[in-house]
């Protein structure tokens, strides 16, 4: 059962389990909150403050992760695994910056053999998902296949997807730009969404 800070005194040392609960549980209630902002179109982020950048000082890394699938791994079929499981689903919900790359994680675990070796097989299977999710992306939207591949190489190498210039406008389909309702507008906008959801979605996994 959780608690709030304030029920302590001051003095209790949390186990790392604990931390990783509360962190999960307040980035629970920050992502509750900035939903609520969005869908009042009016931000409470002044008036509820939560410490997220503290969080990010004890930031769990992939390697953790992969640290403790290579445990998971060894445990495997044991009865010991269920625990090690138990903290790589703890770490990601505590993690702001693995909370939405959880199904690939998941995915992984359950995938990857028992003899295999860990770090190869994890980059080999990000790199096939961020294939795969990225021709994905350019069927649906009718992208440039190639130009779309070099445009994400370079976010990548860059560390973000650029929103302004012209290497976004050289991926589209065709779309008149003097068309009814601004079709070109909408279509870059839903574009730039998409390819910014798939980069923060891999940044960071190699």
């Amino acid at each position: 059962m959780l608690f709030p800070f304030d029920d302590f005194a001051g003095n209790e040392i949390l186990s790392e389990r604990d931390f990783q609960d509360y962190q999960s549980l307040y980035l629970n209630l920050y992502a509750e909150f900035r939903s609520m902002a969005d869908a009042e179109k009016e931000s409470i982020n002044d008036d509820v403050v939560f410490e997220v950048e503290l969080i990010k000082q004890v930031e769990i890394n992939v390697d953790y992760i992969l640290m403790l699938v290579e445990k998971y791994l060894k445990k495997k079929g044991s009865g010991g695994d269920k625990e090690i499981r138990a903290a790589i689903e703890r770490a990601i919900d505590g993690s702001p910056s693995l909370r939405n790359k959880k199904d690939l994680i998941e995915k992984f675990v359950d995938s990857v053999s028992t003899n295999a070796k860990v770090d190869a097989e994890w980059v080999a299977f990000i790199a096939a998902k961020k294939t795969e999710e990225l021709d994905r992306i350019i069927a649906d939207e009718g992208l440039k296949a190639d130009e779309t591949k070099v445009f994400v190489d370079n976010a990548f190498r860059d560390g973000a997807i650029p929103a302004t210039g012209t290497a976004i406008t050289k991926i589209l389909p065709p779309v008149s730009r003097f068309s009814k309702n601004n079709g070109h507008g909408v279509k870059k906008q839903t574009v730039l969404d998409k390819l910014s959801a798939f980069f923060d979605r891999f940044f960071g996994l190699i």
